[in-house]
């Protein structure tokens, strides 16, 4: 008795069967014109309607042409693929206006605070002269003095002037710097002032900037 084999559409093989189990799967539809099946001796799967005569299937209906078969469509359109192209971008585009909205004003404050910061530390550079100055003389120093140009000669970098002198609120010694910061309003023109407690040497700093623009130490 020959034993036949059959393979369906995923792939999985069936068998051994007889011939005239074939039939009656023939007969019941489970296997088709088009199935591929193999017995002993034949070089490689052939579909059923090419071994027919053999199984003895001689109403078999002859297969469908090739051009017969359509594929089911899958995957989406391209109108569907470019509407949600569309709608990604939009998206993308819409993040990175908030993006913007958020980073442009925090960024535009981080250059004002550098430039203050930059400023401060060129005035925080005259402490020891005037310091030293007060030992010495057992006054404030002013500009004009030995060691101290006038106020305008101080302009450079970010200082437009530095004035020395004693405060009258609370007449300590000290010094108001003026901030050069062209095209930046909210800091050009500004004060900084430094005042020194000449009993402990502390200095103590403030400023009319907003505390946004200020290192920490000139926040009022």
């Amino acid at each position: 008795m020959t034993n036949w084999y059959y393979a369906t559409a995923n792939g999985q093989q069936h068998g051994p069967l007889p011939a005239e189990q074939l039939r009656v799967l023939v007969a019941a539809g489970t296997i088709s014109p088009q199935t591929l099946v193999w017995r002993e001796g034949q070089q490689q799967w052939q579909p059923l309607h090419q071994v027919q005569a053999e199984l003895g299937l001689h109403d078999l209906p002859p297969p469908l042409p090739s051009a017969a078969y359509v594929p089911p469509r899958t995957g989406m359109s391209g109108c569907m693929i470019a509407v949600l192209l569309g709608v990604g971008v939009m998206v993308v585009i819409a993040v990175l206006g908030i993006l913007a909205a958020i980073a442009l004003p925090a960024y535009q404050d981080y250059t004002v605070r550098s430039h203050v910061s930059l400023a401060l530390v060129q005035v925080q550079a005259q402490r020891l002269a005037v310091s030293e100055f007060v030992a010495e003389h057992g006054r404030c120093p002013e500009n004009g003095d030995p060691g101290f140009d006038q106020a305008d000669d101080y302009a450079a970098g970010e200082l437009a002037s530095l004035v020395f002198g004693r405060f009258q609120e609370s007449g300590y010694c000290g010094l108001e710097a003026t901030i050069a910061a062209p095209g930046k309003p909210s800091v050009d023109g500004k004060v900084i002032w430094l005042e020194m407690d000449p009993e402990t040497g502390t200095w103590t700093c403030s400023s009319n900037a907003a505390d946004k623009h200020l290192p920490a130490s000139c926040r009022g």
